[in-house]
């Protein structure tokens, strides 16, 4: 006679979650996890994925207008990249069960955010450069600790998108570092462009720790390993020699090294700007999701196409599978 053994209750499935979080183990998407853990990683995925995808805008608003063509094969292969990076990423939502249409349709009808640099305008091609090395040098440092993080297809995501990340930064210094040996011109456009993104940059990391509702769980959870301002202060620490280095100024007076905490202090952020622009009242919240909308709708007929190849390929497998089992 067997001896059948009873399912494990809730309380014994989320002691053997907090177990694993414990121990430093990844939870992979066969594994119970509690309802509120699945939540808060789809929408930091989704929102990350968005991102990506709105993050195409302000770059290859400068594909055709490039300076040469090496410039233009370089932002080709980075918009290329963050393409993919979307991918990835809405790949580990559906991890998760989420659906990746919806995903798509709560962008665009506004029900989920993405990162809010990417509603400023790139005035010129010194923009580019300087998104290569503020903005992507920012999401380095905020998702490298994510290659670490609890749930097993986000960190593995993470891995190849911060490796890709690093050459797209080292990519933009690069091209600042061609400008700034230029003309006086072209120094004036770094100058201006580092002006209108710095700040920008800092309020990426999200609102400081104190305003910030969600860190706490998602620490103790080991989706994040560091704090918002934790992060902040990284960047602000990295940055400013890479500035001196590249011969321009960051428009902060406040900036100063202190010794005693052995990082640089740095100016109060506008916070209101940051509520402002994630509300949707950026320079360019209308424009990013117009463009959106438009390419979803535009690409309408690419999905129905894929759908109905998808569908007569099943065909054929279960006609052939019929007849091999008829012979």
């Amino acid at each position: 006679m067997t001896v059948m053994e009873s399912a494990p209750s809730e309380s014994d499935l989320e002691r053997h979650f907090e177990e694993t979080i414990g121990r430093d183990q990844r939870i992979e998407p066969r594994d119970w996890l509690p309802e509120g853990y699945r939540k808060t990683m789809i929408r930091q995925i989704a929102q990350h994925a968005h991102s990506e995808i709105i993050g195409m805008q302000p770059e290859g608003n400068w594909i055709t207008r490039a300076p040469s063509l090496r410039r233009k094969a370089i932002l080709l292969a980075k918009v290329q990249d963050e393409a993919g990076h979307g991918l990835y990423l809405y790949s580990a939502a559906e991890t998760l069960g989420a659906d990746r249409d919806e995903l798509t349709e709560k962008l665009i009808s506004g029900r989920q955010k993405y990162s809010s640099i990417f509603n400023y305008p790139t005035l010129t091609f010194a923009d580019v450069g300087v998104i290569g090395w503020l903005v992507d040098g920012a999401a380095i440092c905020n998702q490298v600790p994510l290659c670490r993080s609890s749930y097993g297809p986000y960190a593995r995501a993470m891995i190849r998108i911060c490796k890709e990340e690093s050459f797209h930064q080292r990519q933009g210094y690069e091209l600042l570092m061609t400008m700034m040996n230029g003309t006086q011109q072209q120094r004036d456009m770094v100058q201006d462009a580092t002006n209108r993104f710095w700040w920008p940059s800092l309020m990426m990391f999200g609102p400081p720790d104190d305003d910030s509702p969600n860190t706490a769980q998602s620490m103790a959870w080991k989706i994040k390993r560091h704090t918002n301002d934790e992060l902040r202060q990284r960047f602000v620490d990295m940055t400013v020699p890479q500035a001196e280095a590249l011969g321009v100024t960051l428009p902060d007076p406040d900036l100063a090294w202190n010794a005693e905490r052995g990082h640089y202090d740095f100016g109060r952020i506008d916070w209101a700007e940051l509520k402002q622009v994630i509300s949707g009242g950026g320079p360019c919240n209308a424009e990013r999701m117009a463009r959106r909308r438009q390419a979803h709708e535009d690409g309408a007929w690419v999905r129905e196409a894929a759908a109905e190849h998808a569908r007569k390929q099943r065909e054929r497998a279960v006609a052939a599978a019929t007849e091999e089992v008829g012979a």
